[in-house]
């Protein structure tokens, strides 16, 4: 079996610096245009841009779009 689905991390994508997709998260903790915060099993994904939208989101999976500058992991 994958990993992912073995020990629950998520799965991130990044396309370029204007498109990240994030599968098996918990749930959104921050979002502005700026800064959109995201929780994980064990961390928080934190993605740091301009005009920082979520373009869609289900109980698995979200993609956002804008300007992306960073990204960090952080506990």
């Amino acid at each position: 079996m994958p990993k992912d689905v073995v020990l629950g991390a998520s799965v991130v994508t990044i396309l370029g610096d204007n498109e990240v997709c994030i599968e098996n998260y918990r749930g959104i903790v921050e979002y502005t245009e700026c800064l959109i915060r995201v929780q994980t099993k064990g961390k928080q994904i934190r993605l740091h841009g301009k005009h920082l939208q979520i373009e869609y989101y289900t109980n698995d999976e979200m993609k956002i779009t804008g300007r992306i500058c960073s990204m960090e992991f952080c506990k």
